[in-house]
Parts: structure tokens; C-alpha cells; sequence
């Protein structure tokens, strides 16, 4: 039954990307002169991530702390990984945000250029130049009062427990003067494991966005333990989530 319902939601899915595809097209091509930060973009595809979360009737999203996110201050945006969903997910929240993203998402058909056309900012992790471009382009971002919003792991999780914090989103914290806004997700792992294909159901996703966090509130500009002071931070959060569940 999960291979059947697998198969069924694969196919709304690609078929929902697909016809969205043409009108988000062509507002980008109308908003393009004017719309420098690509937000219009971003926007619609926060709204596109809400129909496809709610359509899907195999797990139930639970949301808790979205208010901790006030005004238009600029955050770095951290999250653990557990699954391709996650970016759904993490949309949902309607935050106005660049992605980071591997230059592998590009050669994904409709996703590389729905990538282009928000102008999202993407980095070949084996490159160290492109690493370099992609803090100049996050802290421009910044300076714009855009939020960027990371990955700091770098990869899904195989297990669904937090793995090593890598030290590029505490630095770009840190250069940029701007505020860490943690969240932590569970149960997308469940849904749809790293390197699955077949979705199991019934189950609930959770994510909690927590208060923004200055990096000098630790006493320290050092970014390897700023990485490892949020991961012990988020892991313990995470395990708290599972026992109140």
C-alpha cells in the first residue's frame, strides 16, 4: 500500500510542479524589472510549498514558534536535515529567505530553474571558490535585510539524529553582525528517508522555530564553537520533542 500511495503522490506532485511552473514563469518575466531580491519568486513558491504540504494526506505538519520571527530583521536560518520534504516543510513558514542549495539541485529539471528564477544562491561544496561566492552572496543578502537559511549539517541525516555542525553559517553570522534563528523538525525522516523513494504514512512532522540567538550573547567570535554550542543547543531540543510526543 505504501508503494501504491508512493506512486500516486510522486505523480500529483510532479504534475502540481509542472503546472505551476508556467505562471510562476511568467510572473517572474513581469516582476523581473522591478523585483531585484526576487521576493515576489519566493513567495509564490512559499505559497506552492503550503498546497503541496496540504494536499498530501500522509502526514500532519505542526508548526510552533513561526511568531519568534518579528519585522523585517535579517537572520542566518539553521535547521536539522532528515529529508528532501524538509524544504517544504521549512516553506511553510512563509519567511522571506535565500536558500542555500549544491549546484546538483540545478541539473534537477523544473527545480534548477525555479532555483534560477528566485535567485537562490548555490554552492558546489567540493569547490572552494564557489564556497567563497556563496558567503559573498549570503552576506550581501544580509546586508539587503534578506534572511539566508542553511543547512549546517550539509546533508540529510541517515539516522534522523543530528550529525557534526559545519562552521560556514556561524562565520556568516558573525561577519555579518545578524542574529541565529534555530529550528528544529522531526518525523520528515520517517515520512521519507534519505535515499527513499516509497513514503510510509501517518505520520506527524513537527517543527519549532526558537528564539533568535546573537552570537555575542555566547562570549565568543569563535564559529567552530558557536557550531558546536547550537548543535548541543538543537540536539537536546530535538530529543525533548520526542519525549513530549
Amino acid at each position: 500500500m505504501d508503494a501504491l500511495k508512493s506512486i500516486f503522490i510522486w505523480l500529483t506532485g510532479v504534475i502540481m510542479i509542472v503546472v505551476f511552473f508556467p505562471v510562476t514563469f511568467l510572473i517572474w518575466i513581469f516582476t523581473l524589472p522591478f523585483d531585484k531580491n526576487r521576493k515576489v519568486i519566493h513567495r509564490l513558491l512559499n505559497r506552492q510549498s503550503k498546497i503541496l504540504v496540504g494536499l498530501t494526506p500522509i502526514w500532519k505538519l505542526i508548526i510552533e514558534g513561526k511568531e519568534n520571527v518579528s519585522g523585517n530583521a535579517p537572520y542566518v536560518i539553521i535547521s536539522n536535515h532528515q529529508s528532501i520534504l524538509d524544504i517544504l516543510f521549512i516553506n511553510c513558514l512563509c519567511y522571506d529567505l535565500k536558500w542555500v542549495s549544491k549546484v546538483e539541485n540545478l541539473k534537477v529539471p523544473f527545480v534548477g530553474w525555479y532555483l534560477r528564477m528566485a535567485d537562490y544562491i548555490i554552492i558546489n561544496r567540493g569547490d572552494p571558490d564557489s564556497k567563497e561566492q556563496m558567503m559573498e552572496k549570503s552576506m550581501r543578502s544580509l546586508m539587503r535585510g534578506i534572511s539566508v537559511m542553511m543547512f549546517p549539517e550539509g546533508t540529510r541525516s541517515v539516522t534522523g539524529d543530528i550529525g557534526f555542525f559545519k562552521r560556514g553559517a556561524f562565520q556568516m553570522a558573525i561577519d555579518a553582525g545578524v542574529p541565529i534563528l534555530p529550528i528544529v523538525l522531526d518525523g520528515s525522516g520517517e515520512a521519507l528517508p534519505k535515499h527513499g523513494l516509497v513514503f510510509t504514512t501517518g505520520h506527524r512532522v513537527k517543527l519549532k522555530v526558537f528564539e533568535p540567538v546573537h552570537p555575542d550573547s555566547f562570549g565568543t567570535t569563535d564559529p567552530d564553537v558557536l557550531s558546536v554550542k547550537f548543535s548541543n543547543f538543537m540536539i537536546r531540543e530535538l530529543n525533548e520533542m520526542r519525549r513530549n510526543s
